[in-house]
């Protein structure tokens, strides 16, 4: 039996030193996924992740996995299909598609955590300006792409998917020059993976997290960034 924080209408969340050690970064439960509730978490390390038929969960894992911008790894082999793909990556083309492409990506015998609710919550968060997609296109054909949350001048992943080789890594190589270019310093990978630790993603004690997360809230965004157009 454990005991878990319940939400109610105001943004108050409990501190994430409070989360459980099991599970692990289990934070709070209940609330809701509007607009101002999503931002207010993710501005304090804190993120949602539910199944079907379960209630709100909210999470701040310890450690946390983020990707370094200046760790990021292109193997030689990923580098030689950059220069040479012919594939077109595009910004905030096509937002809706790319999560529910994401949320049809099998996700072991749990299913996906990307619920109907949560997906209409950041298409919301989208139309607000403060979720954003990088998609990657074989000619009219949507083949890879991710999504995540913009708190501040950082990224924080949510999920990605790809039907053909290398295109999420290509979406990620995109999304890296972006951040770069706004003098960001990491993503917010959240909890660490094989994949995405072959990219760079490293493990952080959550508080180092959390300092560092509250020093990108407070820089400005470049919303210039993430206007919908083609990337070179």
């Amino acid at each position: 039996m454990i005991e878990l924080f319940q939400l109610d209408r105001s943004l108050h969340f409990p501190p994430p030193a409070h989360a459980l050690d099991e599970p692990p970064g289990l934070l709070a439960f209940g609330g809701d996924l509007s607009v101002n509730r999503l931002i207010h978490a993710y501005q304090h390390g804190i993120f949602p992740w539910f199944s079907i038929n379960e209630p709100i969960l909210w999470w701040s894992p310890n450690p946390r996995g983020i990707l370094p911008l200046s760790n990021f790894t292109v193997s030689k082999s990923l580098a030689k299909f950059i220069r040479k793909s012919p594939y077109r990556v595009t910004v905030n083309h096509s937002f809706e598609r790319v999560i529910h492409a994401c949320a049809k990506v099998p996700r072991q015998a749990s299913g996906t955590w990307i619920t109907q609710n949560m997906i209409d919550a950041y298409i919301t968060l989208h139309h607000h300006g403060s979720a954003h997609s990088i998609e990657v296109w074989d000619g009219k054909e949507l083949i890879g792409g991710l999504y995540g949350v913009t708190p501040g001048n950082l990224f924080c992943g949510e999920s990605m998917f790809h039907y053909a080789t290398n295109a999420s890594k290509l979406a990620m190589f995109h999304l890296v020059a972006l951040l770069r270019e706004s003098g960001g310093e990491f993503i917010d990978c959240q909890l660490q993976n094989d994949h995405l630790a072959s990219l760079g993603c490293i493990e952080i004690p959550r508080n180092q997290f959390l300092n560092k997360l509250k020093v990108a809230v407070k820089q400005p965004i470049n919303h210039l960034l993430w206007q919908p157009r083609e990337l070179t």
